[in-house]
């Protein structure tokens, strides 16, 4: 009608995923759920396991996102199938954004709710992402209906070798680079936390899982830095294999030297303490870890795997070793930790490159792609 203006429908985008523990697709999900242009998206996220210690939900209270719990138990828990139905007639999503291995519910939830497009984010190698129930659910949903999505060129290549077809989209994952720029928190953090100024600080922020083999860090670390009191290993998050990694760490003579952080909340901080970043997993997606510790100002030392060499430049940005050589990843921990120079030169470097990792791409990536699939664009 003339002299009114139409007010555009907005889209509304459900994010689903396992939990909301301090992870790299549970951060995905919630930088998508907090980020997307409230005018033309509504968004609102469930997670399938009520609430961990330390997780993410502050985050979107703070923001004002509507978040379910739905009480799943370990395992394979069929009562999700009816719990997110319910959940996607209530909410009406124009698209289903899912994450790990939750397609074996929203799937059947989804089609049963009559749900709008649905699109799956692929976080790991796709061989790894889930097991052998879930990868034949996968091939069946991306055969049909869902859109798959690959978080970085090794993942992509790994998923057309699985499913024998290119995902839909690649969008590497981002991050909120200038929040991890944090210049004067050294002194404050390594002050509050027991640690000397003449300490040499060795971050690593991982689930202490197989995949990312603690204790083979552990090994380096020893290795590395055998009787060198100052040499101090920061193991920040948990897992299965923490009581193994503490035994271990005792067993090589490291136990004062190696500390188990937990989960935290203040991992920006701790970053800008340290001196070195370390993640030495058997497998990889495309590591959030990683980004925020080259946007903190750190080298890396890391194994090649997966998506890990789109974002560290061997010799450049950090030093890169095959997975499972302890021995080679040791002297890359000493060589950095002997000279400075070379250190203080990979870290700006990385400190540079960090910019290509702003979490906004990342978003306004993901925009576009659901507006195509929700029809709001040609």
């Amino acid at each position: 009608m003339a002299g009114r203006r139409v007010q555009e429908v907005k889209i509304r985008v459900l994010e689903v995923l396992a939990s909301l523990q301090r992870a790299g697709a549970e951060r995905v999900a919630v930088s998508l759920a907090c980020r997307l242009d409230r005018s033309r998206f509504d968004t609102a996220l469930v997670s399938l396991f009520d609430a961990f210690p330390n997780g993410l939900e502050p985050v979107l209270a703070e923001a004002g996102v509507e978040t379910w719990h739905l009480g799943k138990h370990p395992g394979l828990d069929p009562r999700m199938v009816a719990r997110l139905f319910r959940v996607m007639r209530a909410f009406q999503p124009a698209v289903v954004h899912t994450h790990s291995y939750v397609l074996r519910y929203s799937l059947p939830a989804g089609l049963a709710a009559r749900a709008g497009a649905m699109v799956h984010t692929v976080h790991n190698l796709a061989a790894k992402e889930v097991d052998l129930a879930g990868r034949l659910i996968h091939r069946v949903a991306f055969q049909r209906r869902v859109a798959a999505v690959a978080v970085g060129e090794e993942v992509r290549r790994s998923f057309r070798e699985l499913y024998g077809a290119e995902p839909a989209a690649m969008i590497p994952n981002g991050i909120d680079v200038d929040a991890f720029r944090r210049p004067g928190a050294r002194q404050q953090w390594r002050q509050a936390n027991g640690f000397a100024e003449g300490d040499f600080l060795i971050a690593s922020v991982a689930r202490l899982e197989p995949q990312k083999n603690p204790l083979g860090l552990i090994e380096s670390f020893a290795q590395a830095f055998g009787d060198d009191r100052h040499g101090r290993l920061l193991l920040a998050g948990d897992g299965s294999l923490r009581e193994a990694a503490r035994e271990y760490s005792a067993r090589r003579g490291v136990a004062e030297r190696v500390h188990f952080l937990g989960v935290r909340a203040e991992v920006a901080e701790m970053l800008a303490a340290c001196d070195l970043f370390a993640l030495s997993s058997h497998w990889e997606g495309n590591p959030m870890a990683v980004m925020e510790a080259m946007a903190a100002g750190l080298p890396v030392v890391a194994t090649a795997v997966g998506s890990v060499p789109e974002l560290v430049a061997d010799g450049e940005t950090g030093l890169l070793v095959p997975p499972r050589e302890e021995r080679a990843f040791a002297a890359a921990l000493a060589s950095l930790a002997r000279d400075p120079g070379r250190r203080h030169k990979l870290a700006a470097a990385a400190l540079r490159r960090s910019a290509a990792f702003n979490v906004d791409t990342m978003v306004a990536s993901y925009a576009g792609l659901f507006e195509r699939l929700a029809g709001a664009t040609p």
